[in-house]
């Protein structure tokens, strides 16, 4: 009898044990097409700025995460289908997607500005840019704004990937891209993009870019606390400089 209760107990605390560890675990949703916050390295594996920033909010919040990826139109669904627990992926903070989803603070701030060929004079304001056809991400900030300031006066095409609004860029079938400075500072640093460059000023100074949890997770008071904490101990600005010669937060 007091064999069988040692195994009951050794299997209760098994299984406790088991238990506490699955609550441990969370999961990140990321797209992994968007270079240098997030894109897959040649092995397959999930790297970028966005992936080593929850690296390190996991770390503090002592729980193990894995990644799960997304294409970015189902990226808000497969979040609340609860196919990951948090979102990180440079997502900016609108008022439209907070309806669907709750934000923590901003982990860095972001500017769209247009990128053009270096032998074009390309001005951004609307009599020049009537008539042209520009790029951008589907179900960006970048395409919103396109849409709501230029919609009647160009033809605004919209793509799966910023990859892909590249390779019509450079392929000639767009005279040029709104995005996200720090994406096209990325990308103009290429050998794809040395012959392309920084159009006019940033069009959008105040985008601010947060992680997506779940309406009313906890969940979201941890992410927030933890980012201060990368923030105030360093961690925040040697992942920053690894990618940005300037701070980005």
């Amino acid at each position: 009898m007091q064999n069988y209760k040692k195994v009951f107990l050794a299997a209760a605390v098994t299984l406790a044990f088991s238990a506490s560890a699955m609550a441990e675990t969370l999961k990140m949703g990321i797209e992994a097409a968007y270079p240098p916050f997030n894109n897959k390295d040649a092995s397959g594996n999930v790297v970028g700025f966005d992936k080593e920033i929850g690296d390190a909010l996991c770390a503090k919040m002592k729980v193990e995460c894995t990644v799960v990826t997304s294409d970015w139109d189902g990226i808000i669904p497969a979040l609340n289908a609860k196919k990951f627990d948090f979102l990180i992926s440079s997502m900016s903070i609108t008022d439209e997607r907070k309806q669907a989803v709750d934000f923590t603070d901003p982990y860095y701030s972001n500017k769209l500005q247009f990128i053009a060929p270096k032998n074009v004079d390309f001005k951004t304001d609307k009599a020049a840019l009537k008539g042209k056809i520009i790029g951008a991400q589907r179900a960006t900030l970048a395409g919103t704004f396109l849409e709501d300031n230029y919609g009647d006066d160009i033809t605004i095409k919209l793509y799966d990937t910023q990859e892909n609004a590249y390779l019509d860029l450079t392929s000639g079938r767009l005279d040029g891209i709104l995005a996200d400075k720090y994406v096209n500072y990325e990308w103009l640093k290429s050998d794809a993009g040395r012959s392309y460059e920084f159009k006019g000023d940033p069009v959008e100074e105040s985008d601010k870019i947060g992680i997506a949890v779940r309406k009313g997770d906890p969940i979201r008071a941890k992410l927030n606390s933890a980012l201060k904490e990368i923030v105030a101990d360093g961690t925040y600005k040697k992942i920053n400089d690894k990618y940005f010669p300037f701070s980005i937060y």
